[in-house]
């Protein structure tokens, strides 16, 4: 099923990408409902392009877009989502980004009805299937010629503009009877379609009597290309977590979308990760590599970081300077985070409550990013000192931390020029 397409502080000028490399996709969802009309699910549509422009790569933006969506409203949630493929799409790496348990891969019929073709995807679609996902067929999947993929449906869906109103019933019980697999009413339009789909026993339903497909713009904070394809070639030649934590450090939006698809509903870990380290241990150089390279199709073309995210960049590097100074080796990792998180509000262009609810943080994180608040408070403020020229603000804020102007200028120096380190390499 498919559909048609339909000022910041930093920022560019109207009509341009927001501030911070704010882009992806335009994102279709419509619900899928029970019986009872309550929501078990839904089918995410791209509207961002043409639907015959449906492409494995577009599935893959898709999927991607909608664990990293950087939006107020969690796209995915805890029901399933169908997810539209091609056949090319369901061989590509990146579903091993995906928690399965809740993901339904809607399988096309093939171009050709020829017996070894539709053999041939026999074992791909039972490895899908084995990894935990559940597949979804459409009614052509009744067919005769497509007798091996039956037992591999768990859903198939009835397209009720396709079928005529005096098959449903020979339908429905082929269905009933060579499978195993729940059958949904797609574009159920009427309220008669649904009393004559339900007599046959259907228990799901899709369409414009339930629910038109609601529109989301899914947001990503873009990274440097330049960035992007630095971490490729780390993992590819298998670095050290250092080294690559160094990079993400380098770049708020790899920060950024590194968190918050790590700690998205639709990854699939039971607990929240919080700190870079440990983003990168816990995923692993191969789904690392998957990540970024997915990533690469997000990036913006410029190697340069955005004003924002290089003004981040420099803030996290400063603040992690000057709590080295005063504070142990970890609570200096968490002033990094609030400094280059202390603009995630303009990048994303929401309330600072609304964008730090999106990622995982310590609670001494969140004090200082939203109240101004505990360890870390004065050091963002000597930090925003430092970057304004705020005399008043610098004193009052070097004299709590007991920290003298050599000190803090000679740290300042050294954050410029390590946030420059990356550009001016690649």
């Amino acid at each position: 099923m498919s559909l048609p397409p339909a000022p910041l502080p930093f920022g560019p000028a109207p009509g341009a990408s927001p501030a911070g490399g704010i882009g992806g996709a335009v994102i279709a969802r419509q619900a899928i409902v029970n019986a009872q009309h309550a929501v078990i699910g839904y089918e995410l549509f791209n509207r961002s392009m043409q639907a015959d422009t449906h492409t494995a790569a577009s599935d893959v933006a898709l999927v991607f877009s909608a664990l990293s969506h950087a939006g107020t409203e969690d796209l995915i949630g805890k029901l399933l989502i169908f997810v539209n493929c091609t056949h090319n799409s369901l061989m590509g790496g990146h579903l091993e980004l995906i928690n399965p348990d809740r993901v339904v891969l809607e399988i096309p019929p093939l171009d050709t009805l020829a017996p070894e073709e539709i053999e041939g995807r026999v074992q791909p679609l039972a490895a899908l299937r084995q990894r935990g996902f559940q597949l979804a067929f459409n009614h052509t999947v009744l067919h005769r010629a497509y007798r091996p993929w039956l037992p591999l449906a768990d859903y198939i869906k009835i397209d009720l503009a396709l079928v005529r109103p005096e098959q449903i019933e020979a339908v429905v019980r082929h269905a009933q009877t060579h499978s195993q697999a729940e059958l949904i009413a797609e574009k159920v339009e009427t309220a008669a379609q649904f009393e004559t789909v339900s007599r046959q026993g259907v228990q799901l339903f899709q369409g414009y009597w339930f629910a038109r497909p609601s529109v989301v713009e899914a947001r990503l904070v873009t990274p440097s290309q330049a960035a992007t394809i630095q971490l490729v070639n780390l993992v590819r030649r298998q670095a050290s977590t250092a080294e690559i934590e160094d990079v993400l450090k380098h770049d708020a939006g790899l920060a950024f979308n590194l968190m918050r698809l790590i700690n998205s509903s639709g990854f699939g870990f039971a607990r929240e990760v919080t700190s870079f380290r440990q983003a990168v241990m816990i995923l692993g150089l191969k789904k690392l590599f998957r990540w970024a390279a997915l990533l690469l199709t997000a990036a913006r073309a410029s190697g340069a970081p955005s004003s924002v995210g290089s003004t981040a960049v420099v803030r996290g590097r400063l603040m992690e300077l000057l709590a080295l100074q005063k504070l142990s080796a970890e609570e200096a990792d968490n002033a990094f985070v609030v400094g280059i998180f202390s603009l995630l509000d303009t990048m994303l262009g929401m309330p600072m409550d609304k964008a730090v609810d999106l990622l995982a943080l310590p609670r001494p994180v969140e004090d200082a990013l939203l109240r101004q608040e505990g360890p870390y408070a004065p050091f963002l403020e000597l930090t925003i000192a430092c970057e304004t020229g705020d005399d008043a603000a610098f004193t009052r804020a070097a004299t709590a931390l007991g920290l003298d102007s050599r000190q803090i200028n000679g740290a300042h120096l050294q954050a410029l020029a390590w946030a420059d380190q990356l550009a001016s390499s690649s």
